[in-house]
């Protein structure tokens, strides 16, 4: 399990700063920062948000004793992201939890929702990262809702949830 780092730390206080300061807090972007603390900003789209909301419906629907997690913000080695859709037990919930805020343990399946803006170099750096955290599952949703699952390579379907749509 990541442990909570000095450089986590720092970093969990800044996000404080970032997520209570008004005019950052009306922005309507996705706010990530980099590895170097920089505020990293994407705008939202309705196509973007439907994708993320009918992979939060389907994995509502397919799994029980968990949460479903929008836009979760996740302590990385590369800065704070913002993860689309996560899901996490209740028991790695409350792991998550015990981190501090952002956390520095991901959930078990961190979602990504590609978007005019991303590139699959980018997705696989997330993928890394999130698995870095202890993600057990990246999932990437492409643009027409077509679902890759990676564990620790690419796979025809989820293990966590094997019933899961590879297309929403």
């Amino acid at each position: 399990m990541p442990t909570t780092t000095t450089e986590a730390r720092e970093q969990q206080e800044r996000w404080q700063k970032i997520t209570s300061d008004p005019l950052l807090s009306e922005l309507p972007y996705k706010v990530e920062t980099n590895q170097r603390g920089q505020i990293v900003l994407s705008p939202h789209s309705l196509s973007h948000s439907d994708l993320q909301g009918a992979v939060l419906d389907l994995l509502r629907e397919h799994t029980e004793r968990g949460r479903g997690l929008p836009e979760l913000p996740l302590c990385t080695s590369a800065g704070t992201k913002q993860v689309d859709v996560a899901w996490a037990s209740t028991d790695r919930f409350s792991e998550m939890k015990e981190t501090g805020d952002p956390p520095t343990l991901a959930p078990e399946i961190c979602v990504e929702v590609m978007s005019d803006a991303n590139t699959m170099d980018e997705m696989y750096q997330k993928r890394a990262l999130y698995r870095e955290a202890g993600a057990t599952e990246v999932w990437i949703v492409d643009q027409d809702g077509q679902v890759r699952f990676f564990g620790d390579e690419e796979e025809k379907h989820s293990d966590l949830v094997p019933d899961f749509p590879s297309h929403v």
